[in-house]
C-alpha cells in the first residue's frame, strides 16, 4: 500500500553559491530517498527553495552594490541552475520572497499568537555601531558563557550545544567586520518554547529507535534549556508581523528562521496550486499516516527537531496552553529529522573567503553529477564529520565507478552487441548461474531496507557488492574464451546483462543519469526515471522568477524486472570519465592557503 511521504529539503540561504559541503547535508540525501520512495511506488512530495531574508543578505548585498531583493534574485537563479543540474527531484523548489510565502508564515504566526503561544516582550538587541542595522545572532560570536568555547554563535555554542543569546556572550564581536555591537533595548515578539517542554519531550522519546542517536540525543540534551525565543527582528527586509500596530511600522519584521521552517508547508501549497488541485497538500499535512522527513546539516537540528515542531504543536493547540487549530487545520509533526554531520576539503572548514571550497557550479563543469552524487552517498558525512579530498574522489571515480561499475555494463553489452547483436536468451543455468542471478535479486530487499532507514552509504556499498561479484562471474566464466558452445556463451551473457539491469535499477537513486543511459542501452523506451527541469513562473506580484519542478513518473521500480530478449544492442559509450591523475594537483592548487 503507498503512503505520502513529504520530504522536506533545508533551504539553502540566497546570499551566494553553494558549495559541495552544502549539497552534501540536504541536497544528494534528500534527492536519493525521494528516488527510491517514488520506486516503491509511495507518493512523494518534495519541496525547498532559497531562503531570502534576513540581515545576511542585506550585508552581502551592500558588499555586491545590489538592493537585497537584487541580490536574492541573482542567487535563486543560481543556486535553482546548479541544483537542478546536480538532478535534484524536487517537485516544487521555490523561494521566500513569494506572495504565498507571506501569507502562508503570516498564518500561522496569527494561529500562534490566538492560542496564546506569541507575546510581546522587550529585549535587549544587538546593533551594528556603524551601520545602525540589527546585527543577527548567528553574525555574532564570543565565548560561551556556559563551557567557555570561544567562538560561540549568538544564538547556540557549536560546542556545549546550549541555546544562546547574544547578550550572553563574553567579549562578543561582530563577524560582519569585528566591532562590538552595542545593545540596546527593543520589544519583539517570543515564541513560548518552554510552554511546550513536556509535550516535546514525550514526541521525542517516542522516536527512540527509529531516529539517527545524533539527532536524538541533540534534541533532548536541549530541552533542558528552552527559553522564549524572539521571532521578530529591527530591519526592514522580511515578512511583515501581521498585527495592528505592527503591520505598518517598516522597521519590524518577522524572524528569518521563523519565516523559513514554514517554508516547507508554504511550498507545499504553492505546489499545490500550481498542480490545479489546491488542496492536494493535505494529503502530506494532515493525513494521519502521511510521513514527513526533514533533511539538514547538523548545525539545523534545533530548528527542526525542536522549534518547528513546536510551532506546529502551537498552532494545533497542542501545547501547554492548549488551543484551536489555526485555520489550515491541524498539521504533521515530522516523523523524522534526517540530519548529517560536516564535510570539510583536504583537511579544512570550508571557507569561500579564503578560497577553500568549491562550488557546485564549479564542480559541475569538470566532472560528472553522478560522480559527485556518488562520492557523497559512499563517502559524505551520514554520521560522522568526514574530509572531502581530492585523491579520495579520483579513486572512487576510476576505481568503482570506471573499473568497476562501468566495466561491467561496458564488457557485458559489448560482447552480447559483437556476437550476437541482441540481449541473448539463456540456455540451461548452471549453478554458478543461478547462484549469480539469485544474489542479485536478493540485494532488492536488503537495499530497501538501508534506504528506508536513511543509511545511504550502506544501500549503495550493498548494491556494488553485486557488481563486484557479478565481475567476479565473468572472470571465472571467460565468455570470451569460449568458441565451440555459442549457446552457453548466450547463457553467460544472459546472466551477466540481468544483473547489469538489476544493479542499473539497485542504483538509480544515487545514480539517475547513468541508470537513465544504461536504461536505453538494454532495449528500455521512454523515461527511466525522470529528471528535473526549470520552469519561469509569474507571482501574484507579477514578479518572474524560476523554479525546480518535474514529472517523476517514470518506469523505474524497486524490483527485479527479466531482461527483453530479443532487444537490439549496440557498441555501448563510457558510462563515467576516466579522470587524470593529474587533477589532484590542479584542484588543490586552486584552494587558498
Amino acid at each position: 500500500m503507498s503512503q505520502h511521504i513529504l520530504t522536506a529539503v533545508a533551504w539553502p540561504y540566497a546570499n551566494g553559491p553553494r558549495h559541495i559541503g552544502h549539497v552534501s547535508g540536504f541536497g544528494v540525501p534528500s534527492d536519493v530517498f525521494s528516488r527510491y520512495q517514488r520506486m516503491a511506488g509511495n507518493k512523494v512530495l518534495m519541496v525547498s527553495g532559497t531562503d531570502e531574508h534576513g540581515t545576511p543578505i542585506q550585508v552581502q548585498a551592500d558588499k555586491e552594490g545590489l538592493t537585497a531583493r537584487e541580490l536574492a534574485d541573482r542567487y535563486n537563479r543560481v543556486i535553482v541552475e546548479d541544483l537542478q543540474a546536480l538532478g535534484l527531484s524536487y517537485d516544487l523548489f521555490t523561494r521566500t520572497t513569494t506572495e504565498n510565502h507571506y501569507a502562508v508564515t503570516q498564518e500561522i504566526f496569527k494561529g500562534l499568537h490566538a492560542n496564546g503561544y506569541i507575546f510581546p516582550q522587550t529585549t535587549m538587541g544587538a546593533i551594528s555601531p556603524s551601520t545602525g542595522r540589527t546585527l543577527p545572532d548567528r553574525y555574532i560570536e564570543g565565548t560561551c558563557p556556559i563551557c567557555g568555547y570561544e567562538s560561540a554563535r549568538g544564538d547556540q555554542c557549536d560546542n556545549c550545544g546550549n541555546q544562546l543569546d547574544p547578550i550572553q556572550l563574553i567579549d562578543p564581536v561582530s563577524k560582519v567586520n569585528g566591532e562590538t555591537p552595542i545593545f540596546v533595548e527593543t520589544e519583539h515578539f517570543m515564541l513560548d518554547l518552554p510552554a511546550f517542554a513536556e509535550v516535546l519531550a514525550s514526541w521525542l522519546s517516542s522516536k527512540e529507535g527509529d531516529w539517527r542517536p545524533n539527532v536524538l540525543k541533540f534534541a533532548l540534551n536541549m530541552l533542558g534549556d528552552m527559553h522564549p525565543r524572539a521571532i521578530s527582528r529591527d530591519l526592514d527586509w522580511g515578512v511583515p508581523i501581521p498585527l495592528e500596530g505592527w503591520n505598518d511600522q517598516a522597521n519590524k519584521r518577522l524572524y528569518v528562521w521563523f519565516d523559513a521552517v514554514i517554508g516547507y508547508l508554504s511550498a507545499s501549497i504553492e505546489w499545490a496550486r500550481r498542480s490545479g488541485d489546491p488542496e492536494a497538500w493535505r494529503r502530506w499535512w494532515q493525513d494521519p499516516e502521511a510521513l514527513g522527513y526533514y533533511f539538514m546539516g547538523k548545525d539545523n537540528i534545533v530548528f527542526h527537531a525542536e522549534i518547528w515542531p513546536a510551532m506546529l504543536l502551537g498552532y494545533n493547540g497542542q501545547g501547554a496552553r492548549d488551543g484551536e487549530p489555526g485555520s489550515l487545520g491541524a498539521l504533521n509533526l515530522p516523523s523524522e529529522v534526517v540530519s548529517s554531520e560536516f564535510l570539510t576539503m583536504e583537511g579544512r572548514k570550508f571557507s569561500s573567503s579564503r578560497s577553500v571550497v568549491i562550488y557546485v557550479r564549479d564542480f559541475l563543469e569538470r566532472y560528472d553529477a553522478d560522480a559527485l552524487r556518488y562520492y557523497i552517498a559512499v563517502a559524505g558525512p551520514e554520521n560522522q564529520d568526514t574530509d572531502f579530498t581530492w585523491s579520495e574522489f579520483l579513486n572512487r571515480n576510476n576505481g568503482e565507478l570506471v573499473a568497476a561499475w562501468g566495466n561491467l555494463v561496458n564488457r557485458s553489452i559489448s560482447m552480447a552487441a559483437k556476437n550476437f547483436g541482441v540481449i541473448p536468451e539463456a540456455g540451461d543455468l548452471t549453478d554458478a548461474d543461478r547462484a549469480m542471478l539469485e544474489r542479485s535479486r536478493a540485494a532488492f530487499p536488503k537495499v530497501a531496507a538501508e534506504f528506508e532507514h536513511c543509511r545511504f552509504k550502506n544501500a549503495t556499498n550493498e548494491a556494488f557488492e553485486v557488481i563486484r561479484e557479478a565481475n567476479r562471474y565473468l572472470a571465472e566464466q571467460e565468455p570470451w574464451k569460449i568458441k565451440d558452445d555459442p549457446a552457453r556463451v548466450k547463457t553467460i551473457l544472459h546472466v551477466a546483462l540481468q544483473v547489469v539491469d538489476d544493479a542499473k535499477t539497485l542504483l538509480t537513486p544515487v545514480l539517475p543519469n547513468s541508470s537513465n543511459k544504461i536504461y536505453a542501452m538494454l532495449g528500455g523506451t521512454g523515461v527511466w526515471t525522470g529528471m528535473p527541469e526549470i520552469q519561469e513562473v509569474t507571482d501574484d506580484d507579477g514578479r518572474t522568477y524560476p523554479i525546480i519542478t518535474g514529472s517523476y513518473d517514470g518506469a523505474a521500480r524497486w524490483e527485479s524486472s527479466p531482461i527483453r530478449v530479443g532487444s537490439p544492442l549496440a557498441p555501448p559509450t563510457p558510462l563515467f570519465v576516466k579522470l587524470d591523475p593529474k587533477i589532484v594537483e590542479e584542484e588543490l592548487a586552486r584552494l587558498g592557503e
